[in-house]
C-alpha cells in the first residue's frame, strides 16, 4: 500500500504554523502583533514558528517603522501559498480515503 502521508509538508504539522498560513494566504500583509493576538500565543512561541517557515521561505518578512516604533508584517509568498496548498490537498485527500 503506497505510504498515504507522504505529501502532507511537515512544515505545517504544527496548529500555530496552520494558523499563520490560514492567516497569511487571506490577507496581504500581517503584522506580527495580530498573528500573535489572532492565534493567542506567546511572543517567543510565535517567532520560533514564523522563523521555521520563514526558513523554508514560505513566508517574506518586512520590517519598516510606524512613526518611531518598529513594525514587522508577514505576507505568504508563492512558493509558500503553493506548498501550503499542497499540503491542504493531501489532508483532503487522506480525508476521502475509504477503507
Amino acid at each position: 500500500m503506497k505510504n498515504i502521508i507522504t505529501n502532507l509538508n511537515k512544515t505545517f504539522d504544527h496548529r500555530i504554523r496552520l494558523g499563520i498560513m490560514s492567516i497569511l494566504l487571506v490577507n496581504d500583509w500581517v503584522d506580527f502583533k495580530t498573528l500573535k493576538q489572532t492565534l493567542e500565543v506567546t511572543d517567543g512561541n510565535l517567532a520560533s514558528h514564523l522563523k521555521a517557515v520563514e526558513a523554508k521561505a514560505y513566508i517574506e518578512v518586512r520590517k519598516q517603522f510606524v512613526g518611531r516604533k518598529p513594525n514587522t508584517s508577514y505576507r505568504v509568498t508563492a512558493l509558500g501559498r503553493q506548498s501550503f496548498n499542497d499540503h491542504l490537498n493531501a489532508l483532503e485527500q487522506l480525508l476521502n480515503m475509504r477503507s
